[in-house]
């Protein structure tokens, strides 16, 4: 009778966990489906801004425009800008952005040149703290959605290193989101602006979607619309000062797009890990309680034997 209390036990204790996990998968969904809305929400400003960056694009030569953040320098120092979450259980997903972030390191170190960590998520703060890595900034406690107001403070940290020349140029280390049940490290560089990447924007957003009662994930294409300026048209300021204006904006949105595609990996991956953790406490479960019923009808066939063998004493 012991063992069939331990047993119980056992079967008690996984349930709890299974009850547990199930609404932490729940909760995750919930969150990635926010993400999307984000996404969506901040699509139409990201838009304008393709299409105004592009008709100053065409009205001006940018190569022959002395801007800060398009101006190509010598590359000696590389600020590594890596985006980790502030918690775990969601599989591999810190460990991969880590891992990309350690060999892009290497790479870097190979080619002679120097590297230093901006960091964003607790885990990846702890993990290059306790190995002593020139870290410059580091950024904990963000909302499960990142928010232009965050990505703005952390760009600015990104501009005053580049524009002082610590480092010559930005390279951002986030989570590419594919699905939920897939995501891929990627190596972005944020600095110094690209010109020629500034014309169309041919990138994706996600939208979850439902089928047979399952949660699916489609991407679909955007093209920005682009509109050239009338070429009477007239800048009260100087077409310039505008770009000038509009470049930390667009380093901003790229930011911004960063962090929400980093926080839906997380989320996803929090979702599939949770899930596999619910089956397999489901599978748990079920071999426990077949290990019940064998412990229990062990103990009853022991108890009609010692009941039969007594009788048998008597007559």
């Amino acid at each position: 009778m012991a063992n069939l209390k331990v047993i119980r036990d056992r079967i008690k204790s996984v349930k709890n966990t299974q009850k547990i996990t199930e609404a932490m998968r729940l909760v995750a969904a919930a969150r990635v489906r926010r993400a999307q809305e984000q996404v969506i929400a901040t699509r139409p400003f990201a838009d304008r801004l393709a299409q105004v960056l592009y008709g100053l694009q065409t009205r001006l030569r940018f190569e022959d425009v002395d801007l800060p953040l398009l101006k190509q320098r010598e590359v000696q120092s590389v600020g590594l800008l890596v985006v980790s979450g502030d918690r775990g259980l969601c599989g591999g997903y810190n460990n991969n952005i880590i891992r990309r972030a350690e060999t892009r390191a290497k790479e870097l170190q190979a080619e002679g040149r120097d590297y230093k960590y901006i960091l964003v998520g607790r885990k990846a703060v702890q993990y290059f703290q306790r190995r002593n890595q020139p870290i410059d900034a580091t950024y904990t406690g963000l909302e499960q959605i990142p928010t232009a107001a965050e990505a703005s403070n952390i760009a600015d940290e990104l501009l005053s290193l580049f524009l002082s020349q610590s480092v010559d140029r930005i390279e951002l280390v986030y989570t590419k989101f594919v699905s939920l049940i897939s995501s891929r490290p990627v190596v972005q560089t944020l600095l110094p602006l690209d010109a020629q990447g500034l014309e169309t924007a041919d990138d994706e957003i996600f939208r979850l979607t439902s089928r047979g009662g399952e949660v699916e994930v489609e991407r679909s294409k955007v093209q920005t619309p682009t509109r050239t300026f009338p070429r009477d048209m007239i800048f009260e300021q100087d077409p310039v000062q505008i770009l000038d204006a509009l470049l930390p904006l667009y380093l901003n949105n790229q930011l911004l797009r960063g962090l929400q595609e980093s926080a839906a990996s997380e989320l996803a991956a929090r979702m599939t890990a949770m899930n596999n953790a619910s089956d397999n406490a489901g599978e748990i479960i079920d071999l426990l309680t077949t290990s019940y019923n064998k412990a229990r009808q062990a103990a009853i066939t022991q108890e009609i034997l010692e009941v039969v063998g007594g009788a048998e004493g008597l007559s």
